[in-house]
């Protein structure tokens, strides 16, 4: 009777260890599934949120909505070849631009009815007072263009002066045939004349047989105007027109960049406050700028990248 006492002891005492082994093993089990759990909502988690936090990074599904840019007659070619590429590497962005000359762009973006304005030159004191950022986005030459048949190759920076200042009147001065010089120049408010004027120290000082609204006018009429001279965007140059030498030098990229051509202005892409400050999508667009595809772009246009 005492052995089987003893022995029903010990088979209590095994059962009660195996259920204690058992609840040990429950126990852990339940710990581990629940960091594993917890480890891989961290994970889900991290992949959820993880994303581009700047304009730069931002994948093109993520951005839509419109851009609109005013001014400059000048950037154009640039501006129109910017929109395009912009739009083809994010589908859902749209670019809107309209050339009605530096001033009215400024002007736009000053009072808030255009999210950029394009300026072929430089921005005032007084516009930057009224909170208008200056962002370069690239260096043009201004080139000066006379109609095909003029035989002058070459223009001192004297006798370019001497022609926009009224002074000179006959090509027969400068080396060419008995012919009156007829003096073509941009309007009020146009960028590419305030460079130029600025640049030779002739504001105000000009004797323009015509005044004309945008540097394709200026092209047609120096073209098919005997006896003409004009100035034009460096990116529009063509054999319509035959391109005068200033001081010996050919206006191209490669002078510029050198110092060795005179007449060169910026390319301005005028923002109200900093950059910045500016929408992601903004943002995005001078992002692009700024890239080494944007500036194979700026360089594809005939222009010089600004950084």
């Amino acid at each position: 009777m005492k052995k089987n006492f003893v022995k029903a002891l010990a088979l209590a005492g095994m059962a009660v260890l195996t259920m204690g082994t058992l609840a040990g093993c429950g126990s852990n089990n339940a710990e581990t599934q629940a960091s594993d759990t917890a480890t891989t909502a961290s994970i889900s988690n991290e992949t959820t949120t993880a994303g581009p936090t700047t304009a730069e990074g931002a994948a093109a599904s993520d951005l839509k909505g419109s851009i609109s840019m005013v001014g400059s007659t000048s950037m154009e070619k640039f501006a129109t070849a910017l929109g395009e590429v912009f739009m083809e590497k994010y589908p859902d962005v749209t670019v809107q631009a309209e050339f009605v000359g530096s001033g009215a762009g400024i002007e736009a973006v000053t009072n808030g009815s255009a999210d950029i304005g394009n300026s072929s030159r430089n921005l005032k004191d007084e516009e930057k007072a009224k909170g208008v950022a200056e962002n370069i986005v690239a260096i043009d030459g201004i080139a000066v263009v006379s109609d095909p048949a003029n035989t002058v190759e070459n223009l001192t920076k004297d006798q370019l002066i001497s022609i926009y200042n009224g002074t000179t009147a006959n090509w027969k001065d400068l080396g060419g045939a008995d012919q009156p010089i007829v003096v073509i120049g941009r309007e009020s408010g146009s960028g590419t004349r305030s460079a130029f004027e600025e640049l030779l120290k002739l504001e105000d000082a000009c004797k323009y047989s015509n005044e004309l609204d945008s540097t394709g006018a200026v092209m047609a009429k120096v073209a098919s105007t005997p006896g003409s001279i004009g100035y034009v965007s460096l990116d529009v140059l063509d054999d319509t027109v035959k391109t005068l030498k200033l001081e010996g030098t050919e206006p191209t990229p490669e002078n510029i960049k050198a110092g060795s051509y005179f007449l060169s202005r910026p390319f301005v892409m005028a923002t109200k406050g900093e950059i910045s400050e500016q929408s992601d999508l903004v943002k995005a667009l001078f992002d692009y700028i700024y890239s080494d595809e944007g500036k194979d772009l700026v360089k594809s246009v005939g222009l010089i990248p600004a950084n």
